[in-house]
């Protein structure tokens, strides 16, 4: 983990011109999902941030690997058989294309989790 890395620009910029090419398709997906998403970088990778964190996704030696939260993958399954899960990761190889119709739907799931969680949040408390 690179921790002089403090934008998505610097850490896009960091690696090859191939890879950079699929984190920026990755980058310009998440944010027309998420237009009032805030970037950051937590845990060394790129991160976008609304009502806390909703995906962070980073290139890895074969794959690019997008974290939405268990949720994010549980409720995406049956789109996600092609591709290698874990509880909270996804690897789309690098020799694929990347499948943005679906990162793009897994992001904006991820928004409505985060806006309805918070909803219900401030609810409980005004309510106390």
């Amino acid at each position: 983990m690179n921790t002089d890395i403090t934008s998505i620009d610097e850490y896009i910029a960091s690696f090859p011109q191939d890879i950079q090419v699929l984190l920026v398709k990755m980058r310009s997906t998440i944010q027309k999902a998420a237009p009032k998403a805030e970037e950051a970088i937590k845990y060394g990778m790129p991160t976008f941030v609304q009502y806390g964190n909703l995906v962070h996704f980073a290139a890895n030696k074969a794959h690019i690997g997008f974290y939405p939260s268990p949720s994010g993958i549980s409720n995406f399954e049956k789109e996600l058989k092609r591709f290698k899960t874990s509880k909270g990761a996804i690897q789309f190889p690098l020799d694929q294309p990347l499948p943005l119709d679906l990162i793009k739907q897994i992001t904006a799931f991820r928004v409505a989790e985060n806006k309805e969680k918070h909803e219900a949040k401030t609810k409980s408390t005004t309510k106390k």
